[in-house]
């Protein structure tokens, strides 16, 4: 038996250190179910999109996977180690698709 979970945005195994549960309509929009990510992943997801658009049109990880600057980010990351740590920058379009 294995301890090992594939992220759902990047599908890359997670270190258990690395490991966020992902609200899919976030709590504050009365979410429950979650979906396993890394924690780099699940920090940009929350510095790409706000609540309301989580809500609105991102709560699927297809619907996620679909986003232009998610989709170039796991690109990016699909071929990088499993435990790197990098800084995300807030998206200057934030708030405003």
């Amino acid at each position: 038996m294995t301890d090992e979970f594939l992220c759902q945005l990047c599908m890359r195994p997670i270190p258990k250190s690395q490991r966020d549960a992902h609200h899919l309509i976030p709590k504050s929009r009365g979410g429950v179910d979650t979906v396993i990510l890394h924690r780099l992943c699940h920090r940009q997801v929350h510095a790409t999109l706000t609540e309301s658009q989580l809500a609105r049109n991102y709560s699927t990880i297809e619907a996620l996977k679909g986003h232009p600057e998610i989709a170039k980010f796991i690109e990016w990351i699909s071929d990088k180690p499993t435990h790197i740590r990098a800084a995300i920058k807030r998206s200057r379009d934030k708030g405003f698709l």
